[in-house]
């Protein structure tokens, strides 16, 4: 156990621009360590009872939907765990989204982003993450069950849309599709917007699917794992509750 004027020294020399190979020679404090105190700089306290269901229901249910595709929730090797959403660094708006959605549904936590090739981890520890999101398990999703909870459905079916938007912004689209058209004679060029949801788990899918159903967007299955939305009055819905991400 390292006191907090050994951490501070670490963290302050780090601040520097050196590297954690570097402050970890020169501290004997190994780089995990060092990582760590740079999510939190305090010793972990003892575990606290699991928290109740998020009060701020709307951005839990588009916290899940981000989880649900593009997140996972892995231990912290001091205890605790971490939430992780990938975000693409092409959708800088998604990545304040969902920051804002995670200290929504969980006041006080503290979010950074770990930067890698192409996108971001947004990134938070919390000791019952566990808890939040029970759908969290060894293994990759698509390869174990995935069903809500009673406490997670009443959310979801309370807030459709917010849980719509999670899952198109983390494994869906907005695109422009085209096709021609024969008018007085001559063949013109036709374009028509569409949403794509693609996801592996057929768990998952079901979900989005049944939440499409409950706001009545019609959808169909462009192929095992691809789910379309073309319908005019459809797209226009999805259009006005979740449109393109940013």
């Amino acid at each position: 156990m390292y006191d907090i004027s050994t951490r501070k020294r670490a963290l302050a020399l780090v601040a520097q621009g050196r590297s954690l190979n570097s402050v970890s020679r020169e501290t004997g404090v190994s780089r995990a360590a060092i990582r760590s105190w740079q999510d939190r700089l305090e010793p972990l306290p003892r575990m606290s009872p699991p928290p109740g269901p998020p009060s701020d229901t709307g951005a839990y249910a588009y916290l899940l939907g981000l989880y649900l595709g593009d997140g996972c929730v892995s231990p912290h090797p001091h205890g605790g765990y971490y939430l992780r959403i990938a975000c693409a660094d092409a959708w800088p708006g998604l990545m304040q989204m969902c920051r804002e959605a995670i200290t929504r549904a969980r006041p006080g936590v503290r979010v950074h982003t770990v930067r890698k090739q192409g996108c971001a981890m947004v990134t938070s520890y919390y000791p019952h993450w566990p808890a939040l999101f029970p759908q969290h398990g060894p293994g990759k999703k698509h390869e174990r069950p995935i069903a809500l909870v009673a406490w997670q459905q009443e959310m979801v079916d309370a807030h459709p849309w917010e849980f719509i938007r999670g899952l198109i912004h983390s494994d869906g689209c907005r695109v422009t599709n085209w096709t021609t058209r024969l008018i007085d004679g001559e063949r013109k060029r036709y374009e028509y917007p569409r949403y794509f949801f693609t996801n592996v788990s057929e768990d998952i899918v079901r979900l989005f699917t049944d939440a499409l159903e409950r706001v009545h967007v019609e959808w169909r299955r462009a192929n095992n794992r691809n789910i379309s939305v073309a319908r005019k009055a459809s797209v226009a819905l999805m259009d006005a509750h979740v449109g393109p991400k940013y």
